[in-house]
């Protein structure tokens, strides 16, 4: 009984230990938001999607939040399963300011009525995150 005990402790303890480092590491919590970001999308989870972008949002320079909504739901109703797949990912600070960070990626889009996906679609994207209140939000996005 005692060594389960001691061994329930450890891992409380590793468990919180693993939890402060990733919020003290701004490298790591930049990686960990990015990975938040897909797995929301991929749950379909509009309104964590939409709190994890930045007031200030925008995409390809001319597109807002609004229109991050509208495509989200559009994409969310015409598929059942939505599958984000990161072929490659690289997210790195910015070397001239604290609180930016960047991810560059390769990503294949698919959605699927079932298992098969019905649609699919590759881009590059680009992303740039601003830390606010301890928080990375995505500010910028581009893809091609």
């Amino acid at each position: 009984m005692p060594t389960r005990l001691f061994a329930l402790g450890f891992l409380v303890f590793c468990t919180l230990l693993t939890g402060c480092g990733g919020r003290d590491d701004p490298q790591a919590a930049l990686e960990a938001a990015v990975q938040q970001l897909q797995d929301n999308l991929e749950a379909k989870k509009n309104n964590a999607v939409l709190e994890q972008l930045h007031p200030q949002f925008s995409a390809q320079g001319e597109f807002d939040r609004e229109w991050a909504q509208r495509t989200m739901l559009l994409l969310f109703m015409r598929h059942k399963n939505i599958k984000v797949l990161a072929l490659s990912k690289n997210s790195h600070l910015d070397t001239t300011y604290r609180e930016k960070g960047h991810t560059e990626a390769q990503v294949a889009l698919a959605g699927a009525e079932s298992l098969i996906p019905n649609s699919a679609r590759h881009f590059s994207v680009e992303m740039e995150w601003w830390l606010e209140s301890g928080e990375w939000q995505l500010a910028r996005l581009s893809w091609k």
